[in-house]
């Protein structure tokens, strides 16, 4: 086991790594910002070193610092958490390279299924479901040619990334040339990779994914699904475990192939395989997040695993002792709201100082946050502050823990999006399990429509 881990991210995922380590009885490295001096993750850490001033690019996406701060402090692993470096494979191979090791997929896996082209190709090979779609686009005018085959609506897509960015749905030849200008210039100002594909659009989907984790002794493990239609502008914000739209035999279905998948390719610790399901309940692979998810706690919640602990236990080598996939059943029901530093109408970043922060509890409820009291929000980083979560013996019962849990969740000083959430809890396609990628959308344009 590893005796000294530095972790290359901030805020919520951090603190989250930082308490599985504990367990472990693994000390911690914090890496952080001049701006985030006095982070929570900072304080909870067994050390801390800075890396650089506010922006990203001179600090949590600074290798040399990171790698530096690692060797400076005796680490023996690095853990990247999700965003920043998490799913740069370059990152990892330095990391080896300099003889420490990445808690996640080795850089070759890492990279087979990152790239989203590639990862396509592994889909065919292994018999995952996929829409029609193309390869690398040259062109706008290869766009073009490529969507007249596949057939408006079409999806383009950024090779490099994910989180909805480098996106975008064209309905007509007219619309192709602008998006992909668009979607190009974003794919590489987010990843360095201007590279786009496209892929038929699905009007009214549902967004559901399979949490993997391995060891490097041949054992895979399909955790079930998660429910994640619940999203603006391609950013989750409700997450849920199991998929109302999920059976069992279905779900047995797709876990055996993801687990050949897995297997076939050598990768090893945590990994998401993302889906969209049609309106016949088919489902269709889009991508792998190479890395541990941000709605992780809800499979948590349902299977009674700590998947950091295994994420951690797997990357050390050790053997994992757990059940066999087909006897794991969920455990009741399970919910994630992210609950962000934005205005609630208008979804901007709202940084400031909180004057004032409760977070609720009781039976059932948890939250992972990396913000208290006193801390100021700076303008320079996402905008998430705490993830809220609950579990219960059913999806109602679930939904209205939800509920009480946002409504006594107090942050002052600050907007947050919690009275949107409460708003969507209350929408019939919630309440009854309906819900698509189209969900929040209606909700928004329903709301302008009545203000008007």
């Amino acid at each position: 086991m590893f005796k000294k881990v530095l972790i290359a991210n901030r805020g919520e995922i951090a603190m989250r790594i930082i308490r599985a380590c504990r367990e472990l009885g693994i000390k911690t490295v914090a890496v952080h910002s001049d701006v985030d001096a006095g982070a929570l993750h900072v304080r909870f850490a067994d050390e801390a070193i800075c890396i650089g001033p506010a922006p990203s690019a001179l600090s949590y996406l600074n290798i040399p610092n990171i790698i530096s701060a690692a060797e400076i402090t005796a680490a023996d692993a690095i853990h990247p958490g999700y965003g920043f470096l998490s799913e740069n494979a370059e990152f990892a191979k330095v990391v080896e390279r300099c003889r420490l090791k990445f808690i996640g997929p080795n850089p070759g896996a890492m990279e087979r299924w990152g790239d989203k082209v590639r990862a396509r190709e592994a889909a065919v090979v292994f018999g995952l479901p996929l829409l029609p779609g193309s390869d690398v686009l040259q062109s706008a005018a290869d766009a073009e040619r490529e969507a007249e085959r596949v057939g408006y609506p079409v999806m383009l897509k950024a090779r490099g990334g994910g989180g909805g960015r480098g996106m975008r749905v064209v309905r007509n030849r007219g619309e192709i040339g602008r998006s992909f200008e668009s979607a190009t210039a974003e794919a590489m100002n987010a990843f360095k990779n201007p590279e786009l594909f496209l892929e038929r659009f699905v009007e009214r989907p549902r967004h559901i994914e399979f949490q993997v984790l391995a060891d490097n002794h041949g054992q895979v493990w399909a955790l079930g699904e998660r429910e994640c239609s619940l999203q603006r502008r391609n950013q989750k914000l409700v997450e849920e475990a199991p998929s109302p739209a999920m059976t069992q035999e279905l779900r047995d279905k797709m876990g055996d192939l993801i687990r050949k998948a897995v297997l076939e390719t050598g990768y090893t610790t945590l990994g998401t395989m993302e889906f969209l399901m049609d309106e016949d309940g088919s489902l269709y692979f889009m991508e792998m997040n190479t890395r541990v998810q941000v709605e992780h706690p809800v499979t948590e919640m349902v299977t009674g695993l700590d998947l950091v602990v295994e994420q951690i236990r797997a990357a050390a080598g050790e053997r994992l002792e757990l059940p066999d996939t087909r006897s794991w059943r969920f455990r009741g029901h399970a919910i994630e709201c992210r609950v962000m530093a934005e205005d609630p109408e208008r979804f901007v970043p709202w940084p400031g100082r909180i004057t004032e922060y409760h977070p609720p509890g009781g039976a059932g409820v948890r939250v992972d946050s990396g913000v208290f009291g006193g801390y100021t929000v700076p303008s320079t980083y996402d905008s998430l502050l705490a993830k809220v979560i609950v579990s219960a013996p059913s999806r109602g019962q679930a939904l209205a823990r939800m509920r009480r849990a946002l409504a006594e969740f107090i942050v002052g000083g600050i907007r947050t999006n919690i009275p949107f959430h409460l708003r969507l809890l209350e929408d019939p396609e919630v309440v009854e399990g309906r819900m698509t990628t189209r969900t929040v959308e209606r909700l928004l344009a329903a709301k302008v429509s009545a203000s008007s």
